[in-house]
């Protein structure tokens, strides 16, 4: 099997603009469509920005500027050999909202993408109208549901053998990363969504080395900050309540981040919290696009009516 040039795959075309953007010392990849007030998208593991085209094009129909970025280590963007932690990635995530012109916008994060969401409305407050983290509880909430939650730490045992140094960057790369696609379809309540394109896609772009190194420091960094300083500081100031409106999007049937897991998250919000369960597993927006987009177009028309 022949895959994508990672290149081709990371600058798919499509009815939006390719960007290369300077912040936080790091260059960040986005991809960028419609006018009107921005709303930021960010992926998670092992996806890249591809993962929200149909949250691009929709969001840009519906009068709404969608940018969609790499994280750091992640696509086109920069891979340094540091950064993987939430505080820095919230400062990348306000750094790329303020270099593309806009004073705040509304951020939408799946997994990683949804605890940098979390981070940045805590953290980067005034770059943040709101947020929606989807397969994602608070990072607090998260902790508790590892350690009161023998089924949360069976959920996520995948990432106990991402601590092990050299071994799982090879896991994912080998066989042109069929372990992503493993993944994928093992997180996925229905598959159906995971055609040829798709794992294309994703195993093309996650080969772009050193993203399989990069992508596994961001599990490192969350395991091993359990007890050091850096995560003990960051989870106190994350005691702080998050002043934005909140959208938590679930997948009911997620058999990686549980759904009981998410539950507690809001009292972490003192601005308005919704949540929205649907029958997905953990990739509401890949596996069910039309109900996610009515949740998070509804939504975002509640906050333009505020």
């Amino acid at each position: 099997m022949t895959l994508p040039d990672p290149e081709a795959a990371i600058n798919a075309a499509g009815p939006w603009t390719h960007r290369d953007v300077s912040a936080n010392g790091s260059r960040f990849h986005v991809v960028d469509a419609g006018t009107g007030p921005a709303v930021v998208l960010l992926h998670g593991f092992p996806m890249f920005w591809w993962t929200w085209r149909r949250q691009v094009t929709a969001l840009a129909d519906a009068g709404y500027r969608a940018i969609a970025m790499d994280l750091r280590g992640y696509g086109g963007s920069d891979h340094p050999p540091d950064g993987y932690d939430p505080r820095t990635l919230a400062a990348d995530v306000a750094g790329v909202i303020r270099c593309l012109g806009e004073e705040n916008a509304v951020i939408v994060g799946h997994g990683w993408g949804g605890l940098v969401a979390w981070s940045t409305a805590v953290l980067e407050p005034d770059t943040v109208r709101a947020i929606a983290p989807v397969s994602m509880p608070h990072p607090r909430q998260l902790r508790r549901a590892l350690l009161r939650s023998g089924h949360q730490r069976a959920a996520m045992r995948y990432a106990v053998g991402f601590q092990w140094p050299f071994l799982p960057e090879r896991s994912l790369a080998a066989h042109d990363g069929q372990r992503i696609v493993d993944l994928i379809t093992a997180w996925s309540q229905d598959t159906a969504w995971l055609d040829a394109e798709a794992t294309d896609a994703y195993r093309a772009a996650f080969l772009r080395w050193p993203t399989p190194h990069t992508a596994v420091e961001y599990h490192r960094w969350g395991a091993r900050s359990s007890i050091r300083p850096d995560g003990l500081s960051y989870m106190s100031l994350m005691e702080a309540p998050v002043q934005r409106r909140v959208l938590q999007v679930q997948g009911a049937l997620d058999p990686m981040m549980l759904a009981a897991s998410v539950d507690g998250s809001e009292q972490y919000v003192r601005g308005d919290y919704r949540r929205a369960d649907l029958d997905t597993g953990h990739f509401p927006h890949e596996e069910d696009p039309d109900a996610f987009n009515a949740v998070l177009l509804d939504w975002l028309g509640s906050l333009d009516q505020a």
